[in-house]
């Protein structure tokens, strides 16, 4: 099986120009990471959490030290991993001071017999596996300190944007032994309540994974995608027989419809196939297989280059 990784940078209203070639670089270097690990004979989950690493490292995104901030000017993080071979699944969500949380999904998955670990009970974990707490403030960046402050003037309180919140991180990656594995990563929504958890860290909303159908990450406005279970809805129209491209369409767009709720995916097929699909206005993504790698930002943009 040639192995494949596609990776996205969260939905977004749009990414200014100034951004847009930081966010460009970080995205390709991600899905880069993700390749090589794959081409060394690595495993899909190696790969997708190689590659979610890279963003949450990365402050132009929301997620590990780009993560925005809630009402109380914090840090709170939501991730998931799962490994299409045999449906294992590991999550956290509303994690503080720990620089990568998809690493500590990943430990849940593989560390307990849980698949879901939350704020203290998570944090606990983190401290027995020897994951190094960081101080939050190192977290926390002046551009995201603007951003609450932006929103608090404008929005008020507790109040969220459909169109505005939509950044997340993911991967998807097909192994050359055929198996599958998702990773999904996000600080959440700017301004939100303190314990407010979103899809990130939902097993079948933030993503899904099974040898049997492909993988997907999800992003977007996490309430709407909770409520139809995104990740799993579009593996589902696969199931019934839809090409990709269908299943994207379906799914997104019943959500849009339903809900008036904006977000993106990116999808792997067990048998290699990779689509990307949004309704937000942008959302940075790249794939790379067969040696190339495909990436971009905006829609009707995609650049083609050879990898190293």
């Amino acid at each position: 099986m040639n192995p494949v990784v596609v990776v996205h940078g969260g939905g977004a209203d749009n990414v200014s120009e100034d951004r847009k070639e930081r966010v460009r670089r970080g995205i390709v270097r991600a899905a880069t990471v993700g390749y090589s690990i794959l081409q060394e004979g690595a495993s899909a989950v190696d790969a997708v959490e190689g590659a979610v690493t890279v963003l949450e490292d990365d402050p132009e995104f929301n997620a590990g030290c780009g993560s925005v901030l809630n009402v109380n000017g914090e840090v709170e993080m939501d991730a998931s991993i799962m490994d299409g071979k045999d449906l294992s699944a590991g999550a956290v969500s509303a994690v503080r001071c720990v620089a990568n949380p998809i690493k500590l999904a990943r430990l849940v998955m593989e560390k307990t017999p849980h698949c879901f670990l939350t704020n203290q009970g998570a944090e606990k974990f983190a401290a027995a596996m020897g994951i190094p707490e960081i101080p939050g403030e190192k977290l926390v960046t002046e551009r995201n300190k603007k951003h609450l402050e932006k929103e608090k003037r404008e929005k008020g309180a507790q109040k969220s944007d459909c169109k505005k919140n939509l950044g997340t991180v993911g991967a998807v990656a097909l192994d050359r032994k055929g198996n599958v594995a998702y990773a999904t990563s996000t600080g959440g929504i700017i301004n939100k309540m303190v314990g407010r958890v979103g899809d990130t860290p939902c097993i079948g909303s933030g993503g899904y994974a099974d040898n049997d159908i492909g993988a997907i990450s999800t992003t977007g406005h996490g309430e709407s995608i909770l409520k139809v279970n995104l990740a799993r809805l579009t593996l589902f129209h696969i199931e019934q027989g839809k090409t990709l491209e269908e299943a994207a369409d379906l799914s997104l767009g019943y959500m849009k419809s339903r809900l008036k709720g904006l977000g993106g995916l990116i999808l792997v097929s067990k048998t290699g196939d990779w689509v990307v699909k949004w309704t937000s206005a942008s959302m940075p993504w790249a794939a790379a297989k067969d040696g190339k790698l495909h990436s971009g930002i905006d829609l009707d943009e995609t650049t083609v280059t050879d990898l190293p």
